[in-house]
């Protein structure tokens, strides 16, 4: 429906932009009073059916000057959102082109030059138009925040982090949460290339802006695992509880492994007992009872888990459930058990494990900037009977 309001529009608006332009000509001299012989022409591409051919031609009769150029604008925007990028590519180019332009025409036809750019995905023209408006014009803001998006998905995270920085200044409003994520990005860089001390000096820096960053403190904990200081790194996991309580499922694996490595295993015990009694999630449950069957035994476990299950229904926990009963259950319970399990475990296995709270994505891989919404901090562990 749109397209075609588009095709019924052009002529009418090349028309009138004729008749405009002719109109005091005529008066002086009536041979201007026929119609263009361009504007015939595209009526035929139109009857022919070949728009394409037409709406070219139309844009090409509408004259530039400052009465049509909001229209210009309009119709380059118009093409980028219906995904027709060279055309709204060549208009603005066109208008930019004309040296009648007032500045803040040629900043705005500018503007919309760079998200054609940014749609078709030539990020090094789109950066040198921003660039340019940033400095002194009406959609300096904006273009920051197209400069940033830009970095961020050129993993420029040094500009990125210059950038959100002026953001911040230019708006009044923190953009810490954000730059620390960008130091968190270097610093996983740094370790990738064996450099574990920049690495920690990075986390440090983004714990520094902001002390929640759930993201540095796992990091500075697995830099402190695999270089032996178990302590530290047990300290940084812990950190955690403080920082966001919704990622304390993150913190058991590595933290079961430190104390495994200092020889007490135990200590992990007391830890989950402490933390389960302040919260409640199923992860924290699973892991103690993993310790209780393999410290105590399995009728420990089942009647820990058990209790847990009867204030907290979970079907993790009805899985982990059924698992120890199977071992000591005779035929035909066994199989009874066996189907269920079959079930639990195929439930398990289709659910996703995180979840993005502001649009929904959901996968089994913790994503610190949402692949869907392209927002930080948004990706969480999953809530509920079938989540945590």
């Amino acid at each position: 429906m749109l397209f075609e309001t588009l095709f019924l529009l052009l002529p009418v608006a090349a028309l009138s932009g004729w008749i405009m332009g002719r109109r005091q000509l005529t008066k002086k001299d009536p041979r201007f009073s026929d119609i263009p012989l361009d504007y015939l022409k595209g009526l035929n591409f139109l009857l022919d059916e070949q728009p394409d051919k037409a709406i070219d031609l139309f844009i090409q009769m509408l004259e530039v000057n400052n009465d049509t150029v909001e229209t210009h604008l309009a119709l380059g925007s118009l093409f980028r959102r219906r995904g027709e990028v060279d055309r709204a590519i060549r208009i603005h180019q066109n208008l930019i082109a004309r040296p009648t332009l007032l500045p803040a025409q040629r900043a705005h036809a500018l503007f919309e030059l760079g998200q054609d750019y940014m749609k078709a995905g030539l990020f090094d023209r789109a950066e040198t138009l921003f660039g340019e408006l940033v400095e002194s014009s009406p959609h300096s803001e904006q273009a920051l925040a197209y400069l940033l998006d830009i970095y961020q998905q050129e993993k420029d995270w040094t500009n990125a982090i210059k950038i959100a920085q002026r953001i911040a200044v230019k708006t009044g409003k923190s953009f810490n949460d954000i730059i620390s994520h960008f130091y968190c990005e270097q610093a996983e860089t740094a370790y990738k290339q064996g450099e574990p001390a920049r690495a920690m000096k990075l986390c440090k820096k983004a714990l520094s802006i902001n002390r929640k960053s759930v993201r540095a403190s796992l990091l500075e904990a697995q830099i402190e695992h695999e270089s032996g200081n178990e302590n530290a790194a047990i300290r940084a996991l812990k950190r955690i509880e403080q920082q966001d309580a919704d990622y304390l499922p993150e913190i058991l694996g590595p933290l079961l492994h430190c104390y495994e490595s200092l020889g007490k295993p135990e200590e992990m015990l007391v830890y989950l007992r402490d933390i389960l009694a302040r919260h409640d999630a199923i992860s924290i449950m699973l892991n103690l009872s993993g310790l209780l069957q393999y410290y105590q035994d399995d009728e420990t476990a089942e009647a820990f888990i058990e209790e847990f299950l009867h204030h907290r229904p979970s079907l993790r926990g009805m899985d982990r459930l059924i698992d120890i009963n199977i071992k000591h259950a005779k035929e035909p319970v066994q199989e009874k058990l066996r189907i269920l399990k079959s079930v639990t475990s195929q439930l398990l296995e289709d659910k996703p494990v995180y979840s993005c709270h502001i649009c929904g994505f959901s996968g089994k891989t913790l994503h610190w900037q949402c692949p869907g919404c392209k927002r930080w901090d948004t990706v969480k562990p999953i809530q509920g009977v079938e989540g945590e």
